[in-house]
């Protein structure tokens, strides 16, 4: 059993739902970003989503397009992002990882050496956003064979026939994004996202997260009330942002955000 299988089930137990942040790996300085994973495990974070800065992130909107090029402008590299999880896991061996990135920077590295080298580090799970489930065939035995679960998308378009096959691919959880566009764009549909939640629960047992538009407490608890797990990005990337010349600052303002994300899923 992975540790986002054995985290998610936990928590089930204990009718609770996880909470996901999402931060770019590099982002705002290489050597802040260890101590801020340690900072949302210590404030609830449930599991945690690593990006791994590309050039062009064609699903994030302008908030993480703008931290991956503060990332590649800081010199970070998938190895960075490997280095780091490896040096979080010295003294966090609980929290599952996932990285969340595109499908050139694996492609580049080799789908083999990345799986086993993510493994080594301490990796759980990867998301590749452009990668389908058509053509994931192959790297996902790679990816299965080094105890990677891999993570699909489902978009509020997407048909029922093809919800069907993204979970039969998939492993860990699947990640339901409640917008149709990118990152950090417009207001959710708490309606609309249950609906959707209702047909995917139809099709599989894996946990269901959903991300893109989840900005605050309130929009954290009406989404936990229906599904497993929420993910946070953009509003937590751009608190980053903010206040990325006043390291302590910008420690304690994430740490108050998490905490509020975190009591509004247990309310």
């Amino acid at each position: 059993m992975s540790r986002i299988t054995a985290c998610l089930q936990n928590l089930k137990q204990q009718n609770k739902k996880a909470l996901i942040p999402f931060i770019t790996a590099g982002d705002p300085q290489l050597e802040v970003t260890v101590p801020l994973m340690h900072r949302l495990a210590e404030q609830g974070a449930d599991i945690i989503e690593l990006g791994i800065p590309f050039s062009d992130p064609m699903a994030d909107g302008p908030v993480i397009q703008l931290a991956d090029e503060r990332a590649l402008a800081n010199g970070v590299t998938t190895t960075h992002a490997l280095e780091m999880v490896k040096s979080f896991r010295e003294t966090n061996q609980d929290t599952p990882i996932v990285l969340m990135g595109y499908l050139n920077p694996v492609e580049v590295y080799g789908y083999e050496q990345f799986a086993q080298d993510a493994a080594a580090a301490g990796v759980d799970g990867l998301i590749i956003v452009d990668l389908p489930p058509e053509a994931a065939v192959e790297p996902i035995k790679l990816f299965d064979a080094a105890g990677l679960d891999t993570i699909f998308l489902i978009a509020p378009t997407t048909s029922d026939a093809r919800i069907a096959r993204i979970a039969a691919s998939g492993r860990g959880y699947l990640y339901y994004v409640s917008l149709k566009g990118v990152t950090g764009a417009g207001n959710l549909d708490v309606e609309g996202v249950n609906r959707k939640l209702e047909t995917i629960r139809k099709t599989t047992d894996l946990p269901i997260a959903v991300g893109f538009g989840i900005k605050d407490a309130e929009t954290a608890r009406l989404i936990g009330e229906n599904a497993d797990g929420v993910v946070v990005g953009s509003a937590l990337v751009k608190l980053i942002a903010e206040f990325q010349d006043d390291r302590d600052t910008m420690m304690s303002k994430v740490s108050e955000f998490v905490q509020s994300l975190r009591h509004g899923l247990d309310q």
